[in-house]
C-alpha cells in the first residue's frame, strides 16, 4: 500500500465515532523507455476503451503527473468519445499497434475482452511500455507462462488490475489474520451475487453498431471466426472465445483478495457446479456458479456467483478461524472476537452425586484459571474506509509508483497468473464434470 493510502487510512480513522465495539476508519530493451524521475508526467494510453476501460482511465488520470495520450479501440463510437471526454488532441486508432508505435507513451492500460490480454501485453512490453492489465490476467492457461517471461525478459514493470489488493480494508484484514485477531484460519466464504441485465452483461448495443462502425475481425483476433454479431462485440462477456464466465470477471477478485490476505499462492484442488438457470439468451457460460477450493494452509476456499440472486446485489468476504470471523463488505471490515475455552468443559450430571462431586474437583484442578463462569474477550470491533474512497484509485497510485520507481507492484504478473489460474479451475471442474488439481508453486495443471 502507498504511503499516501496509509495517511489517508490513520487520517480517516481518526475522525471516526464509535458503535457495536470500535469502529475505526480505517519490451524492448530498457534504454527505448524513457527513464522517469519522480516528478515526471507519466504519458498514459489505453488499449480498449469500453466500460471498464474507460472507468479505468477516468481514475487513472486523477492520479498526479498522469496525461492521457493516444487510445485504441475497435468501435469508432469510443474512439470519438475518447476525444470527448478527454480532449480533441488524443490520438485514436483502430490498431494498438499503432500507440505502442509512438515514442511519447510510457505506459498502457489494457481493458481489451479476455482472449486479447495475452498478445496486447506482449506487445506492449515488447514495445518497451509498461502494462496495467485488467483482470484475469489470462483468457487460457498457456497465456500465463508467456505473459511472465515477456514482462521478465523485457524489465518491464506489469501489474494485473485487480484493485483489492490495494484496498486499505482488505490491508486492514490482512493485518488482523496475521495478528491471530481470529485464531487459526479454517475457511473462508465468499460471494458476489447480482440481479439485473446490466449485471448479468446484457449491456447495450448502440444504435450504429456494425461492421462499418466496428471493426470485427480485428475482435476476433485468435477467437474463431464467425458472422458480424453486435451482442458479441459489445457483451463479449457472454461468450467463452472472448471472456472466462463468472470465474474469470469475479471470482479472479475473491482470488486476489484471498490470496494477498492469506498470503496463500494459491488452492490444490478445485469442484465446481453450476450452470444457466435464467439468462438463456444465447450465451454460453454460467449465470450460476459455486465452487469449493483446497488449500494446502489449511483451509478452504468457498465461492459464489448468483446472477439470479433475487434482488441481492452484493460481494463480500468472510474469514473463519478458531476465535471468531472477519467479513468485508461494502461497508468496511467487521471483526467478531469469539475466542474457544481453553477448558474442554464438563458433562457430568449423569453419573453419581458422589462420581459428580470427584469428576468436578479434579476438572477445577486441571483447569483452575478457566471455571465454567470465566468471562472471555468477546466482542466486535468495527473499520470503515474513508468516505469517497476508491481502491482503484490507490491501485494506479501503486502501479503509477512502480513506473517511477522501477521496483516490483504489488500484483506482478506471477501473482496475477496465480489468481486467474484458480480462478478457472472452476470452468474446468465444471466442464470436465469432476475435481481438479492444481500446483499453485509451478501454476501448472494436475
Amino acid at each position: 500500500m502507498s504511503n499516501l493510502s496509509r495517511r489517508r487510512f490513520i487520517q480517516a480513522s481518526s475522525a471516526a465515532a464509535a458503535f457495536s465495539g470500535t469502529l475505526r476508519v480505517l519490451a524492448a530493451p530498457q534504454n527505448e523507455a524513457r527513464i522517469l524521475g519522480p516528478n515526471d508526467q507519466i504519458n498514459v494510453a489505453l488499449i480498449g476503451a469500453g466500460i471498464r476501460g474507460q472507468s479505468d482511465m477516468s481514475t487513472a488520470l486523477q492520479v498526479p503527473n498522469t496525461k492521457l495520450v493516444a487510445v485504441a479501440d475497435c468501435y469508432d463510437g469510443r474512439l470519438t468519445h475518447s476525444k470527448e471526454l478527454w480532449g480533441s488532441d488524443v490520438f485514436t486508432t483502430r490498431d494498438y499497434r499503432e500507440v505502442l508505435a509512438r515514442k511519447d507513451i510510457d505506459a498502457v492500460v489494457i481493458a481489451t475482452p479476455d482472449h486479447w490480454h495475452k498478445q496486447a501485453a506482449v506487445d506492449a512490453m515488447n514495445a518497451g511500455k509498461d502494462v496495467y492489465l485488467e483482470k484475469p490476467m489470462i483468457h487460457v492457461y498457456p497465456d500465463g507462462p508467456v505473459i511472465i517471461d515477456a514482462a521478465k525478459k523485457t524489465n518491464r514493470i506489469l501489474q494485473v488490475g485487480s484493485q483489492r489488493v490495494s484496498s486499505i480494508l482488505y490491508a486492514k484484514t490482512k493485518e488482523l489474520l496475521a495478528s491471530g485477531a481470529i485464531g487459526q484460519l479454517n475457511m473462508v466464504s465468499a460471494r458476489w451475487d447480482r440481479s439485473s441485465a446490466q449485471g448479468a452483461w446484457n449491456y447495450t448495443v448502440p444504435p450504429d453498431a456494425s461492421t462499418e462502425t466496428c471493426d470485427w475481425p480485428r475482435f476476433l483476433g485468435s477467437a474463431p471466426k464467425v458472422a458480424w454479431n453486435g451482442e458479441r462485440f459489445f457483451q463479449w462477456r457472454k461468450w467463452s472465445d472472448y471472456g472466462s464466465g463468472v470465474a474469470g470477471d469475479l471470482f479472479v477478485h475473491l482470488f486476489s483478495g484471498t490470496h494477498f490476505i492469506t498470503g496463500a499462492t494459491g488452492p490444490t484442488r478445485a469442484m465446481a457446479t453450476g450452470g444457466l438457470r435464467y439468462w438463456k439468451d444465447g450465451r454460453n457460460v454460467p449465470d450460476v456458479l459455486l465452487a469449493l477450493f483446497d488449500y494446502p494452509q489449511g483451509f478452504n476456499l468457498s465461492l459464489r456467483v448468483n446472477f439470479v440472486s433475487g434482488g441481492d446485489d452484493s460481494e463480500g468476504f468472510l474469514f473463519t478461524g478458531s476465535d471468531g470471523s472477519i467479513e468485508i463488505s461494502s461497508a468496511g471490515v467487521t471483526l467478531t472476537r469469539s475466542p474457544m475455552s481453553k477448558a474442554p468443559g464438563y458433562t457430568v450430571n449423569t453419573f453419581s452425586n458422589a462420581m459428580q462431586k470427584e469428576a468436578l474437583a479434579d476438572y477445577h484442578r486441571k483447569y483452575p484459571e478457566n471455571r465454567e463462569d470465566a468471562t472471555t474477550t468477546a466482542g466486535v470491533e468495527r473499520f470503515v474506509a474513508p468516505k469517497g474512497y476508491n481502491d482503484t484509485y490507490s491501485h494506479f497510485e501503486n502501479f503509477f509508483h512502480s513506473v517511477r520507481t522501477r521496483q516490483q507492484p504489488v500484483e506482478d504478473a506471477t501473482f496475477g497468473f496465480r489468481a486467474a489460474g484458480a480462478a478457472l479451475l472452476a470452468n474446468q471442474s465444471m466442464e470436465r464434470g469432476k475435481i481438479v488439481e492444481w500446483n499453485p508453486d509451478t501454476m501448472r495443471l494436475g
